[in-house]
């Protein structure tokens, strides 16, 4: 049962509460601290990306670096990420069309805004998961398997992610859903998460699973976009891993094999980054006030200024 974990203050006055669960591990997956029900299945969404690239690395993917990070990403659709895309289709022999992901705009506002001033039309390649539709393609190619079908659960691209996960995890995959993207998305718990996240991170890493956090580490805007709040923390806690997923979802590995997973149950982003930074400093104590001043305070604005803020309920 998810419980309390963050307060919206108005002026003073308690104007609303964000529910969720949240969960620490430490190097060897056992539960430091949680809050809410932690063992209960939910869908990740891409913050299962990690594991989604390392079961694409093990069959073969040969991308490195910034492409490996975009790989992983949820990326903004600024100029650096599309051209990563092209990249990536080309080696792959496949088009834009080829992309199975749903046809968007950019999240990063001056990227979506320049292309509608310019009357360019929402297309796969502006959408956030073509990174990881792109990467998939390739890994198709290299495999021989067909591309048409990638997205298909039965295909064996996705069978290799769900043992990848069901590795990573320790938990077997109960479900089974459709993403945002169209490819599949499969349930873990909290503590199944923040297991994986320690895997990345931490000393038990294995070569792939090092390789794939550092280039998340060497190319952090390539993962989200340089306005992000998961780049900035990226950038402001050197050694870590961190991933945000849809509906409120938040993970993060630090290189000491430490590591938080979170959902907030509305899906309320701005919940998210507070309750994470919250952990962070107040449970972990390994953020620094600069990134803390940044990230931490998220503000309730009236009349355009800021009269309150998101308040976590950590303890």
């Amino acid at each position: 049962m998810s419980v309390p974990i963050a307060q919206v203050v108005r002026t003073g006055f308690i104007e609303g509460t964000h529910y969720g669960s949240a969960v620490v591990v430490n190097a060897a997956g056992e539960v430091l601290w949680s809050i809410g029900d932690v063992d209960q299945t939910f869908l990740p969404r891409s913050a299962n990306k990690f594991m989604q690239t390392f079961a694409m690395v093990e069959l073969g993917l040969p991308i490195r670096d910034e492409l490996l990070a975009l790989a992983c990403a949820s990326h903004s659709g600024e100029d650096f990420h599309i051209s990563g895309v092209r990249q990536m289709l080309q080696l792959a022999n496949a088009q834009i069309s080829d992309l199975q992901c749903p046809e968007d705009y950019p999240l990063d506002r001056t990227a979506r805004e320049t292309l509608i001033r310019q009357e360019v039309p929402k297309s796969p390649l502006f959408m956030n998961c073509s990174g990881k539709h792109a990467a998939m393609l390739l890994t198709c190619e290299v495999a021989g398997w067909d591309k048409s079908t990638y997205r298909q659960i039965d295909h064996p691209l996705q069978h290799k992610c769900a043992e990848v996960i069901e590795r990573c995890t320790g938990e077997k995959v109960e479900v089974i859903g459709v993403d945002g993207c169209g490819a599949p998305v499969m349930s873990s718990t909290l503590t199944g998460l923040a297991k994986s996240f320690s895997n990345f991170a931490g000393p038990s890493a294995t070569e792939d699973q090092r390789m794939i956090s550092t280039a998340i580490k060497m190319y952090p805007e390539y993962v989200a976009g340089t306005t992000r709040d998961v780049t900035k923390l990226l950038q402001g806690l050197p050694g870590a891993i961190a991933k945000d997923g849809a509906e409120g979802v938040y993970a993060i590995g630090l290189g000491d094999g430490r590591a938080l997973a979170l959902k907030i149950d509305d899906g309320g982003q701005r919940a998210r980054i507070a309750v994470a930074m919250a952990i962070l400093k107040d449970i972990l104590g390994v953020v620094s006030q600069e990134v803390d001043d940044q990230l931490a305070k998220q503000v309730v604005l009236g009349g355009g200024q800021p009269v309150g803020q998101i308040v976590p309920l950590i303890s």
